[in-house]
């Protein structure tokens, strides 16, 4: 498995240089001191995407179906001299129907990161840095058809994930590589049922020979390991903006080189100031998470019928895009 996922690193390092080897990009360019904005910048943005097929005496067939996804951005971001403090808040939460079927769910997201700098050295790009981000999801998650027993819920699973640092890119305009020894990592599951399945590696419930429970299990699971972190974000051609984001991390202690991965890469293609298309891509690879267990019922003890797997989540959609800060401006110079 530390093979696999090694092998996996690798790919996604040559991957990332090779989509962003550009001739005007390999070079970074350093903002000098006075073109740098001190004080607060805010953004807030919401946007709903939709898309529908309807099939009438259609010969080749096909599913009448709906969808969409609504999202919400906002960030604020805090500059003096020497330190600075930035902060995203990110939602989105999607819904499909077909005919013959409910109501799917096809996205739903809660992010939240934070990260204060310090620097110490004027003319070196490297800071430090302390980063917390919080992860989890709005509503319950199905392996459907199957309704009856969610596999996911609010904060179950959510993660945490707060460290110190050193990061470089304090003047680099497009891309920063932060890179955390001691980085704190923090799965919750509060929901009974999830806990004592021993979901996302949390320790199970404990249960005596007619069933029933001598110790519930835990709700909280906690990591201490190395967390590398690179973000990216270009304009490759007018009005279309690709960002990446990957994200590494292994544990110390329960098992140092199987490596947690997280690669988020979206291509935004903005049509007019309302109007916007989204292409994104969003791999993950997670050893706590199994793809099917099973558990002895005299013992509660797992037994790993299928391992983890990579996981890969595709994006595509157009919709209405409204930046409420521009709004706000508006408001405000016509009074």
């Amino acid at each position: 498995m530390k093979t696999y996922t090694w092998f996996i690193l690798s790919l996604f390092v040559i991957g990332q240089s090779q989509i962003f080897a550009q001739p005007d990009s390999l070079y970074f360019h350093n903002k000098k001191k006075d073109e740098v904005k001190l004080g607060w910048r805010t953004k807030k943005e919401v946007g709903l995407n939709l898309n529908q097929v309807s099939f009438t005496n259609w010969n080749s067939g096909g599913t009448n179906s709906i969808s969409g996804i609504v999202t919400g951005k906002a960030s604020a971001k805090y500059k003096q001299e020497k330190w600075f403090w930035n902060s995203n808040f990110n939602i989105r939460y999607g819904l499909n129907k077909q005919e013959d079927r409910n109501i799917r769910k096809t996205d739903d997201v809660i992010e939240v990161i934070s990260n204060v700098g310090l620097e110490k050295n004027p003319e070196s790009n490297w800071f430090y840095s302390a980063r917390f981000s919080l992860n989890t999801q709005l509503a319950n998650g199905y392996n459907y058809p199957n309704r009856d027993e969610p596999i996911s819920k609010f904060l179950a699973p959510g993660y945490m994930f707060f460290g110190l640092g050193m990061e470089y890119g304090r003047h680099i305009e497009r891309m920063s590589f932060y890179a955390s020894p001691f980085t704190l990592k923090t799965t919750f599951v509060l929901d009974d049922d999830l806990a004592n399945q021993g979901a996302f590696g949390v320790d199970p419930a404990i249960y005596d020979l007619e069933g029933n429970i001598l110790r519930n299990g835990k709700k909280v699971r906690q990591e201490l390991g190395i967390l590398l972190t690179n973000q990216y974000e270009e304009e490759v051609f007018e009005n279309i903006k690709i960002t990446s984001l990957l994200r590494l991390y292994t544990d110390y202690i329960n098992s140092f080189g199987n490596i947690d991965i997280e690669w988020e890469i979206n291509l935004d293609m903005k049509v007019n100031k309302y109007v916007k298309a989204i292409l994104g891509s969003h791999l993950r690879y997670d050893n706590d998470i199994k793809i099917e267990v099973e558990r002895n019922e005299m013992t509660n003890e797992e037994l790993v019928i299928e391992g983890p797997k990579l996981q890969w989540k595709q994006i595509l959609g157009v919709g209405v895009v409204v930046d409420l800060d521009n709004i706000i401006k508006q408001k405000n110079n016509l009074n």
